[in-house]
């Protein structure tokens, strides 16, 4: 493997950090490292890439855009064989794309073509995939659209929550780029097109999407609570207090299907009690879903604070509370 190839690297987050560790261990010449500026009200529960850069002595700059001349120009003096995007968020464009002498590579965290687009790790979660993985692809101006390198999957459990995927994801990502340089140094990577018509882009995710649905079934219920689990804001649902008559917001970290759907009566909307189960505690937090299905909440909070059932049983009593509508 040449010792002499020279990249441009456009990183953040943990994937970032981890696949640019993987081209210094490489041999390949970093001489720019582009990164983000942390957004001050973010949950930075991630990896530093402009600190990684910093203690390997690497050029490293964080500009509001990148597609700007003057970041043109600064990717140009490297003269870069290559150009990577480790989870970067925004669009490289055309010119910049064309700097590279043997191409410029993005790596995705999904199975393209399936999942295209922001936050595919949530959305396979969501969506009660099995399995999802890591992609590294040759970049076009269209988002995670262009040809494969090498892709690798990774197991999604049925309690997996989406950060406990990710942490797999950054793993095959790392594997993934290491097995493919030989070849993408030596200009022999055989890439296969995708065939886009076996997926489709999703958008990205707010707070208050994780609202759980009145009417959802009981797996649907798991997937929302798995996908938008800690680090990420949350699922929730809104309850009238019988004590204060206000609203209350309950947000549900953890939960674990108690019972699948059908197997008592069907609700007419969402609802939420105390009841005693077969754990430890003998007493648990228990989400009766509308198809006669029930979750185990494992862990949640009332209001930003933490609540169990021994509250719950305290303050409302075992009579569960209907979710309100949103």
């Amino acid at each position: 493997m040449s010792r002499h190839a020279r990249a441009v690297v456009f990183a953040y987050h943990d994937v970032g950090v981890r696949c640019l560790k993987v081209l210094l261990e490489a041999g390949v010449e970093i001489g720019l490292v582009v990164t983000h500026q942390d957004a001050p009200h973010e949950n930075i529960w991630f990896e530093s890439v402009a600190e990684t850069a910093a203690l390997y002595g690497l050029p490293c700059i964080t500009p509001e855009d990148p597609n700007t001349e003057a970041v043109l120009e600064r990717c140009r003096q490297v003269q870069p064989d290559l150009i990577f995007s480790f989870y970067y968020r925004q669009m490289l464009k055309e010119p910049l794309l064309a700097l590279a002498r043997l191409g410029a590579y993005n790596m995705h965290g999904s199975l393209l073509p399936k999942y295209r687009g922001r936050v595919p790790i949530n959305w396979a979660v969501l969506h009660g995939e099995h399995e999802t993985g890591a992609t590294l692809h040759l970049m076009h101006p269209k988002p995670d659209c262009g040809p494969i390198v090498d892709q690798m999957a990774v197991p999604i459990l049925r309690d997996d929550t989406a950060h406990q995927v990710f942490n797999k994801v950054v793993v095959a990502a790392e594997m993934v780029l290491m097995r493919a340089l030989p070849a993408l140094l030596a200009g022999t990577a055989v890439l296969r097109p995708q065939d886009l018509h076996q997926g489709a882009y999703f958008g990205g995710r707010r707070p208050e999407d994780g609202r759980l649905p009145v009417d959802a079934g009981t797996q649907a219920l798991h997937n929302l609570v798995r996908a938008v689990a800690p680090p990420y804001p949350g699922a929730f649902l809104d309850i009238l207090d019988p004590v204060s008559r206000q609203p209350r917001r309950l947000t549900l970290l953890r939960t674990h299907i108690l019972a699948p759907a059908g197997a008592g009566p069907c609700q007419a909307a969402l609802a939420i009690g105390c009841a005693t189960t077969h754990d430890a505690s003998g007493l648990s937090l228990v989400l009766y879903a509308a198809d006669g299905g029930q979750l185990q909440v494992l862990a949640c909070t009332l209001d930003s604070h933490p609540w169990d059932a021994s509250q719950w049983k305290q303050h409302w009593g075992a009579q569960p509370l209907n979710a309100l509508a949103g």
